[in-house]
């Protein structure tokens, strides 16, 4: 049990204020909990306890948490390279090609491994809810090249929704499509505003045409631009500005919807976005 505050003291659920120190993501903080690896003053926490992150000492596996300043980096994720913290089979991550070590950083969302492009990296679960979450209806925004010349009535049921085995996929919205004759190959633009695991790819070889190349240009306000392959920054003041303006734009949104759509209250991901977080 967590030690008693100063009356009036601000207290918070522990799993919450393991995520705002970048410890775990608050699904994970859970399993932290459950093993009893989390202490309060001490004395083994139980999943449900809450402190004062000010005044009581939160520890796991007896190291001190401190608050995190949060910290935004922009990676342009290669192919090849897992979108993980670590992974046990040994394979690169991108946390690998963050050069500053000093922050716990997860990725936001996911790209698959042979899928490229903008990735952003933060201890703030907050930011992190906003753009994964669907009631937040964050744009993501790819540069598509698939095989063959697609015709305008697929490109129109791409824009429509394509019935998957898991459900009809949503709206997006479909850019200009270009032939190249010498490749084969067409391509566009297009943005979503959900992510289902590897839904891109499934999406168009229903409709008759593989991906050849998938690369994420924009998610949210935030752009690749020029950033070379493997690359890493951190946000610039401006985009940093941007972008919790978004997710204060999109928490407003989702406050006036229908409450079966809005996300649970914490700074992590919820359950349900964990599950449709993109995948390409």
């Amino acid at each position: 049990m967590s030690a008693r505050p100063a009356a009036g003291a601000p207290r918070a659920r522990l799993q919450k204020i393991l995520a705002a120190a970048g410890v775990a993501s608050r699904r994970a903080a859970e399993a932290l909990l459950r093993a009893g690896r989390v202490h309060v003053n001490g004395r083994v926490a139980r999943l449900g306890d809450s402190a004062d992150p000010e005044q009581d000492e939160v520890s796991v596996d007896g190291v001190r948490v401190g608050r995190e300043p949060c910290v935004y980096w922009l990676l342009h994720k290669p192919p090849g390279v897992i979108t993980t913290v670590r992974d046990p089979q040994g394979r690169p991550t991108v946390v690998g090609l963050i050069p500053d070590r000093r922050h716990r950083l997860f990725p936001v969302g996911r790209l698959d491994r042979d899928t490229e492009g903008l990735l952003l990296l933060t201890n703030d679960g907050r930011v992190a809810q906003a753009l994964l979450h669907p009631s937040y209806q964050s744009e993501r925004e790819y540069e598509v090249e698939v095989r063959g010349r697609i015709d305008a009535a697929s490109l129109r049921r791409l824009a429509e929704g394509v019935e998957l085995e898991d459900g009809r996929t949503a709206p997006a919205r479909v850019g200009p499509c270009r032939y190249d004759a010498e490749r084969d190959s067409s391509r566009f633009a297009l943005t979503l505003i959900e992510g289902r695991k590897r839904q891109i790819r499934r999406v168009l070889a229903a409709l008759g045409h593989p991906l050849r190349r998938l690369v994420r240009v924009r998610m949210g306000p935030l752009r690749l631009g020029r950033l070379a392959s493997g690359a890493a920054r951190e946000l610039s003041e401006a985009e940093r500005r941007a972008l919790l303006a978004a997710v204060r734009d999109a928490e407003a949104r989702s406050a006036e919807a229908p409450s079966r759509h809005r996300p649970a209250s914490g700074p992590g991901p919820s359950r349900k976005a964990a599950r449709r977080s993109p995948s390409r």
